[in-house]
């Protein structure tokens, strides 16, 4: 069954992209970005549709002409106040009340379905204090709430992304759960890495009257490493220093010298290998607490920046930082939105909005769901 949507903090359009993919429509979309809504314009046939810049400025007068026609508002509201890399200053910043904006439209226009998205860190923001306030909020709206972690990896892309997703239904209605959802590599609704989730809560019949923690147990799992070096030859292959201070040039590896190089991070080892094939994150070069900045194999979680290169199968072997379009693939979209966008846009436009966007797979496969 095809559903009628609008897509608040739209970006360039992931949520969109997906919904559609789905089958679903959109009728309109709310984007405060100036550059962001180029490229979302440039992309997505908008012609006609209702449309807003600031989602503060919607008036109710909007809101009466969306009644009774939108059957899901989508939103990835912004992340900044909770995302790890941030301050975490939560609903204490302006950018962490927009969710309160959420509310009033869901409040106003009653759709059936309510689609959101953010970082893991909104899980334990304040000690699972915003997570509680965001589901109270969303029961006395008359929405039960599930939602579930997903990693974009698991979805046809290669980025290391975890994000929270969260579905809001409408109490009363028919009501199919959504999560937990299965990716290709089976069922992954409760184990999420080394942390073990409650996929689903209703805040009336949660503990606590639905303020229970969400974090239900901890388990280590063990990590299966495969030696590339081996000990007897790793002091004559690597051939003194292989660790560069910022600011220095990096090696050029050959095809002999297969076994890579290393990147300090804040570990005891104090280094990590990379290989041909991997990328490296190299924002905050000076940090000594930064660590993972290897992706075996795949990419990091992209930010604005896009401070992500890989090392190329390829003479002269050297690392290279990724491109624009590289980044948008990463985050599903086709090379032909990403051309539409360029158009309009410079690069390091298209970097900030690859990594402000959500995954596009991710979006596709909740959205299939939403019958």
């Amino acid at each position: 069954m095809s559903l009628t949507f609008i897509d608040l903090f739209a970006g360039i359009g992931g949520f969109r992209m997906g919904m559609e993919r789905a089958g679903h429509k959109c009728l309109g979309y709310v984007e405060i970005d100036k550059f962001a809504r180029k490229s979302y314009e440039a992309i997505h046939n908008t012609k006609g549709e209702w449309t807003a810049h600031d989602i503060t400025t919607v008036t109710d007068d909007d809101l009466r002409l969306l009644r009774g026609q939108v059957n899901v508002i989508c939103g990835g509201f912004p992340c900044q106040a909770f995302s790890i890399a941030g301050k975490r200053l939560g609903f204490a910043e302006t950018r962490g009340t927009l969710f309160f904006e959420i509310a009033r439209l869901a409040k106003e226009i009653q759709p059936q379905y309510l689609f959101l998205e953010n970082v893991k860190g909104l899980l334990n923001h304040d000690g699972g204090n915003t997570f509680r306030t965001i589901l109270s909020t969303l029961d006395e709206l008359g929405y039960d709430a599930e939602w579930q972690l997903l990693n974009s990896k698991d979805y046809g892309v290669a980025q290391n992304r975890e994000r929270v997703f969260i579905i809001g239904h409408l109490r009363g209605q028919s009501r199919r759960e959504v999560f937990p959802i299965r990716s290709s590599y089976g069922e992954i609704g409760n184990v999420q890495g080394q942390q073990v989730y409650a996929n689903t809560l209703t805040t009336r019949y949660g503990q606590a009257n639905g303020t229970g923690s969400y974090l239900l147990e901890r388990e280590q799992h063990e990590k299966i490493i495969k030696a590339v070096l081996t000990p007897n030859r790793a002091d004559k292959r690597q051939n003194g220093r292989r660790i560069k201070e910022p600011g220095e040039p990096m090696f050029t590896l050959t095809a002999q010298d297969r076994h890579g190089v290393l990147i300090r991070e804040a570990t005891k080892k104090g280094y990590v290998e990379a290989k041909i094939g991997d990328s490296i994150n190299y924002s905050v070069p000076n940090s000594k607490t930064r660590r993972g900045r290897v992706g075996k194999g795949i990419a990091q979680t992209l930010d604005t920046a896009c401070n992500q290169a890989i090392i190329e199968n390829k003479p002269p072997y050297r690392i290279r930082r990724l491109t624009p379009k590289e980044c948008w693939r990463l985050q599903g979209f086709p090379d032909w939105a990403f051309d539409k966008a360029q158009e309009v846009n410079s690069n390091s436009q298209l970097y900030k909005q690859a990594g402000n966007s959500v995954t596009v797979n991710v979006i596709h496969a909740i959205a299939e769901r939403l019958v």
